[in-house]
């Protein structure tokens, strides 16, 4: 038997979902959110969440770090060279919460003086804890940013014949009073 129940007030529910089913939805949504919440408050120097629409758009702000890239079959490790700030940008499903794959998002920041930088394409980032999009930037001073972030609706397939009628269009948040403290981790990672 499927369900009728919607996940947010005025969503008109599932065709394809059990309770149960919408339940552990529900359940890996509030998990990730707890690991969004520690990245954002615990972690980061900044962060922040946003609704917008179907999504519920967040980010967090930390120093530049080095990544594994996969280059010609193999994994090359990069350190952050010159740049002095990691932007991550989070975008989950609002209606339960579970982290959206496959976006297309960019940002953009506002310098403390009104000079933009970007966008620039945020690629999707495995991490240990949290799957998110992000990038090392090369931001000229610290201080009070403005960020703003574009996400196009995904172009991945849609089960549910209610449900599936959403993160169809584009969404865009901005973030006001981002406190933005430059730094670099470069590491040296283990052969």
């Amino acid at each position: 038997m499927t369900s009728t129940r919607g996940t947010l007030p005025g969503d008109p529910g599932s065709s394809e979902a059990t309770e149960r089913q919408l339940e552990l939805a529900a359940a890996q949504g509030d998990a990730y959110r707890q690991a969004l919440d520690h990245m954002a408050q615990d972690v980061a120097k900044a962060g922040g969440t946003q609704q917008v629409g179907d999504y519920l758009i967040g980010y967090a702000i930390e120093d530049a770090e080095g990544m594994y890239h996969l280059e010609n079959g193999k994994l090359q490790w990069r350190n952050p060279g010159s740049a002095n700030a990691h932007v991550e940008v989070v975008v989950c499903d609002a209606a339960d919460g579970r982290f959206i794959p496959g976006l297309s998002v960019s940002a953009a920041l506002v310098t403390p003086d009104g000079q933009e930088l970007g966008p620039f394409p945020q690629e999707l980032v495995w991490h240990p804890m949290l799957y998110h999009y992000a990038r090392n930037w090369e931001l000229p001073q610290d201080g009070e940013y403005t960020l703003r972030v574009h996400v196009d609706p995904p172009a991945f397939m849609r089960h549910d014949e209610i449900n599936g009628r959403r993160l169809a269009e584009p969404a865009d948040a901005e973030f006001d009073k981002v406190t933005i403290e430059r730094g670099s981790e470069p590491v040296d990672p283990p052969v």
